[in-house]
């Protein structure tokens, strides 16, 4: 009907009124909280500050733990876990050690926390001394013009190696995020074989090669030695090609889909719900959250506020899941 029987303002002139017909719910428990567990070095702190993460630290698993029980109070979902070995090498055979920094964290949080949910990223970025996420091929010629490659195919059987250690270490969810063609049904399949066929895998399907990663590489020293990762990650002016990316990774055995990043990715989270009628992750990724810190400690906007709101725009976008490095402050004001 035409203006004046017609008046949108009607349902929005108490907050009574707006929450009865709020479309779009943000709950604590839908979201996922990040965290950097350091293996630990002589004479390093048990918490080290992030210059780029103002807020978020690299913690000893002593730390993580006293974390993750501040975390499980407030309600939040589960926590996500980054590793950062002591020492690497061009393989990353730190990521499958039995007694490495995750599968010793995991074996704690769960023996701790056992409601907990634990996730695991599976890469080897934060493993290897080029930063790459897969194994290297070297053609012959060591010219910064033609720098070595990343070998698909030879990674497979190390991600699959990781990911086997962490399931048997105890995660409840193993999330890939190398973007290496095939690696959920090798991971699937090698998964099954030992024995954890139960164990769920929530694929980095739409993993963009974004300026929004930048904290993030600092945090975990993943810094790539040479060239970048748009070989294998995806150009973020693509569409289709992410909702064919999910769809591959469904018939392979994906249990959840997930975007990277999320703030400009609204269209695919939605995109990827649709074709996929999985459950969807968005990654509220490092650069997304620093702006919004600095932003907010220079008085240009109201955290709190901006925060919410990004978190329910996904939310709204499509995602089931947000992984975030707002989720505590998140949940405390959710919870207030």
């Amino acid at each position: 009907m035409a203006f004046p029987q017609t008046r949108m303002r009607r349902l929005r002139a108490s907050p009574a009124l707006r929450g009865l017909v709020r479309e779009t719910e943000l709950r604590a428990g839908q979201l996922v909280m990040p965290l950097f567990v350091s293996e630990g070095r002589p004479g390093s702190a048990a918490r080290e500050l992030i210059a780029t993460l103002p807020g978020v630290q690299r913690l000893s698993i002593s730390a993580a733990l006293q974390e993750a029980h501040e975390i499980a109070a407030l309600g939040i979902g589960a926590v996500m876990l980054f590793g950062i070995p002591a020492a690497k090498d061009p393989e990353g055979s730190g990521a499958w050690d039995e007694e490495g920094v995750i599968q010793t964290a995991v074996r704690a949080l769960k023996g701790a926390l056992p409601e907990l949910l634990v996730l695991t990223d599976v890469c080897l970025c934060e493993y290897t001394d080029h930063g790459h996420c897969g194994v290297l091929r070297d053609i012959g010629s060591h010219s910064p013009l033609d720098p070595p490659v990343v070998d698909n195919d030879a990674s497979l059987e190390l991600l699959a190696r990781v990911a086997v250690s962490h399931a048997r270490a105890g995660a409840d969810l193993i999330a890939p995020s190398d973007m290496m063609d095939g690696r959920v049904g090798a991971i699937r399949a090698a998964l099954d074989e030992e024995g954890f066929a139960d164990t769920p895998i929530l694929a980095y399907s739409a993993k963009f090669a974004s300026a929004f990663y930048g904290p993030f590489r600092e945090a975990a020293g993943s810094t790539p030695a040479f060239g970048d990762r748009r070989g294998y990650q995806m150009d973020p002016a693509n569409g289709r090609e992410a909702v064919r990316e999910a769809l591959l990774d469904v018939q392979e055995g994906a249990d959840m889909v997930m975007v990277k990043p999320a703030l400009a990715y609204g269209d695919l989270i939605g995109a990827l719900k649709r074709a996929t009628r999985l459950p969807v992750a968005a990654y509220n990724v490092s650069g997304e959250y620093a702006m919004v810190k600095v932003a907010a400690a220079a008085g240009y906007l109201d955290e709190r506020a901006a925060v919410l709101e990004i978190l329910t725009s996904l939310r709204r976008a499509g995602a089931d899941t947000i992984i975030s490095y707002h989720s505590k402050d998140a949940a405390q004001w959710l919870a207030e």
